[in-house]
């Protein structure tokens, strides 16, 4: 456990480097957030199925031309060929939006393409010729509804070592700190030393967040629920992720959890998200200097 004063400093760290994700729908929220969004903030480009390669391009467009930097998520599964794959890479470079990606799984069983996870892209070479130069990948520190614990460690450690110093993990989205710095100590006793993003929800209605961690495979106990902030009994009230940052940061030890950082996962739109980053940055500045 860290001391008060390093507590603030470490939850001023975790929102320093933030990132967020947006939806194509959502594109002209982008230049406006440039008033309260630091430039070089990474915002995370999903790959729906009601989104086309075209409308992916131009929202990292959009992202670059706002002064932020686009992290395009590529499904392994959701592939349909190496040149689905080799295109989408080649026209994000065009638009200076190939540098950061976050490639994951995916959800579809059986894979639509040749890629049955994520370590098939990443050892396809595709992404080096296409001028990656960071690759994320994903981390469940609550676990996975369809595969264990035993198969998802030696997984990530595999990724880890082939990405090297170019890699970093994007954890899935959880309301339960201790459970995420548990996690994050044994992925570092276990040697996978890549910075990691956190995932944390966004501000959003209770019944949004319960419908997003029953999507996700994500456990809500009533305890849990209790100490992020809302309850199972409510479902018109909202909820912002204000107390399960100050609890990481009050139990971050960066001997133990090594390099964090935080990634807002929108639910309720990026400018809500963003609007609400801001305020509690200003918030956190305050306590630290009162």
């Amino acid at each position: 456990m860290v001391h008060a004063h390093d507590a603030s400093a470490a939850l001023s760290a975790l929102l320093a480097g933030c990132s967020l994700g947006v939806a194509w729908k959502e594109i002209g929220e982008l230049e406006p957030a440039r008033a309260i969004i630091p430039p070089g903030t990474r915002v995370h480009i999903g790959f729906r199925d009601d989104s086309d390669q075209a409308m992916r391009v131009e929202v990292a467009r959009a992202i670059r031309r706002s002064g932020f930097v686009p992290v395009p998520v590529i499904p392994a599964r959701r592939l349909l060929s190496e040149r689905m794959l080799a295109e989408y890479l080649s026209a994000l470079r065009e638009v200076g939006g190939s540098d950061s990606v976050l490639v994951v799984a995916g959800d579809p069983e059986p894979p639509r393409g040749p890629y049955p996870d994520a370590a098939s892209v990443i050892g396809s070479g595709l992404l080096e010729s296409s001028g990656v130069r960071e690759v994320s990948v994903a981390g469940h520190p609550g676990g996975h509804p369809a595969v264990a614990d035993g198969v998802l460690w030696p997984a990530l450690a595999g990724k880890a070592a082939a990405l090297g110093r170019r890699g970093s993990v994007v954890t899935q989205f959880g309301f339960d700190a201790s459970r995420v710095l548990a996690w994050l100590a044994d992925a570092r006793a276990r040697g996978i030393s890549l910075p990691v993003w956190v995932g944390v929800s966004g501000p959003a209605g209770v019944r949004m967040l319960l419908s997003y961690a029953s999507r996700c495979g994500v456990a809500v106990t009533a305890p849990v629920a209790r100490e992020y902030g809302f309850s199972l009994t409510d479902l018109t009230a909202t909820a912002g992720p204000d107390r399960v940052i100050r609890a990481l940061a009050a139990g971050y030890d960066p001997r133990l959890h090594g390099e964090l950082r935080l990634h807002f996962n929108a639910f309720s739109g990026f400018a809500a998200t963003a609007e609400w980053i801001s305020r509690f940055r200003q918030a956190v500045t305050a306590d630290s200097s009162a």
